[in-house]
């Protein structure tokens, strides 16, 4: 079944992305869904508000399940702290319709995944710094 040109584009760039890239690309999909979740919510659409914060507390078990505690234990560890916590929002926010914890669960990632945006500039200008000595 061929793709669309976009579709095939979208594909090699995941293909081919860093790690930092995936793991960017992780965290946007999670707030995205997120977001979708808590529009739903607030339209009254249970069915469609589940759907999309499930798809995030699959990508952010998906986070929790990529840890690695042999390369930092103490980073991982407040890492899994933050992942569980924030999966316990989610739960809540979908059992009850508790708004102020799903904001609190997009709050998170979006500050998580803005650490991490800021941790690869970084890691990018070392690395220019190094090919240019």
């Amino acid at each position: 079944m061929p793709q669309d040109g976009y579709a095939q584009y979208q594909r090699n760039q995941l293909l081919t992305a860093s790690p930092a890239k995936l793991l960017l690309a992780a965290y946007d999909g999670a707030i995205r869904f997120a977001r979708i979740g808590q529009e739903r919510m607030k339209e009254g659409n249970l069915e469609e508000q589940c759907k999309y914060i499930n798809k995030t507390v699959a990508i952010v078990a998906e986070l929790l399940n990529t840890l690695r505690d042999d390369l930092d234990p103490v980073l991982s560890g407040r890492l899994k702290s933050l992942y569980l916590y924030v999966i316990n929002k989610l739960a809540s926010a979908n059992l009850q319709g508790d708004q102020a914890a799903l904001a609190e669960a997009i709050k998170i990632l979006s500050e998580l995944r803005e650490a991490w945006a800021g941790a690869e500039k970084i890691l990018q200008q070392q690395a220019i710094t190094e090919e240019a000595a």
